[in-house]
């Protein structure tokens, strides 16, 4: 097994070396950046729409942890029940680095949405949805420049900047009228929320031989709800009998989780470091937008303009790109 800290040394390194003559399939390995960043960026548009499902939810009776453990196990069993009749779950290698990143992720699968859900019970759903994703770039990049123990280069840099702002900006979108003491709660379960899918993207950016983004993801969700299972019967698993709340729930295990993680997993381990920390934040500004149709919140000025920037902090990945193809291109005339 390669050591994990290695992907992102190279990356924090790659700022300090002279620019290396392109190599053959470039234009492959550009075109797979592109659908990386491509496949984040739809993850987040899906996961933007899990807030006000959930919280749908929860206004019906459901408790957190069973929409979390509902959520979980219903994605994992569609996604392991398709691996199945493919015959992909009889060619998993058992090894052990297959077995340990599996609990690893089923573990906080689990946690990072019991963190999430129980977060719209303190707070709104843009603003949860808001921190929670908008703390994850900056965790990443923490993350990145710990393993390789320099500072992160330029464009990652900006990246994350620009997130930061963007964040502190919307942080008072939309107005709540709770307590400080919920407030408080809301945020560090948020917050814990965005460092458990940032350790999550970190993990995964080193793969695991024989175990493939489709059999990590679905398996990951299934380990998650399993262990789930027993806080959630405790809490109580009751959902009202009636077509709504049903329908919800087929909703959040299927589109912004089955799809959703999906395209995450997909994509992940081919953007570049900048648009891995950057790609998902399309699911604040989704959540944001729907919270204003659906939920009645409002958005000020200012949070129009720190969406403005969390748009721009996505946009200088696909830019950086752009520049680098020509570049490349020009290179390759010139030779």
């Amino acid at each position: 097994m390669s050591d994990p800290a290695l992907p992102f040394a190279r990356a924090a390194a790659a700022g300090a070396l002279p620019p290396a003559p392109p190599p053959a399939g470039g234009s492959d390995r550009a075109e797979g950046t592109r659908r990386g960043f491509a496949l984040l960026a739809a993850a987040g548009l899906l996961w933007g729409t899990s807030g006000p499902a959930g919280q749908s939810l929860q206004a019906a009776g459901v408790t957190v942890l069973a929409v979390a453990c509902y959520r979980l196990l219903f994605a994992g069993a569609v996604i392991g029940g398709c691996l199945a009749l493919a015959g992909r779950l009889r060619r998993l290698p058992r090894t052990r680095g297959v077995v340990v990143r599996l609990l690893v992720n089923g573990l906080l699968h689990a946690v990072f949405q019991c963190c999430y859900f129980a977060s719209l019970t303190q707070l709104p759903v843009g603003l949860a949805t808001l921190v929670k994703i908008g703390s994850v770039p900056v965790f990443v990049a923490a993350g990145i420049c710990l393993a390789a123990r320099r500072a992160p280069q330029a464009r990652l840099a900006l990246s994350v900047l620009l997130a930061v702002a963007g964040l502190a900006l919307l942080i008072g979108f939309p107005a709540t009228a709770a307590g400080a003491g919920e407030i408080a709660l809301g945020m560090a379960l948020a917050l814990g929320a965005g460092l458990t899918f940032a350790v999550m993207t970190l993990l995964n950016r080193s793969p695991v031989a024989g175990l493939d983004p489709l059999s990590n993801a679905g398996l990951g969700l299934l380990i998650g709800g399993v262990l789930l299972l027993p806080a959630g019967l405790a809490a109580g698993m009751a959902v009202p009998l009636e077509p709504a709340p049903a329908a919800l729930l087929v909703y959040l295990g299927l589109v912004p989780t089955v799809f959703a993680y999906l395209a995450y997993f997909g994509g992940v381990s081919r953007a570049s470091d900048a648009g891995a920390a950057v790609g998902t934040l399309a699911e604040p500004l989704t959540a944001a937008l729907l919270s204003m149709a659906l939920l009645g919140e409002e958005m000020t000025a200012i949070g129009a303009v720190g969406g403005v920037l969390l748009a721009a902090s996505m946009a200088t990945d696909y830019a950086a790109g752009v520049r680098d193809r020509r570049r490349r291109r020009r290179r390759r005339k010139a030779a």
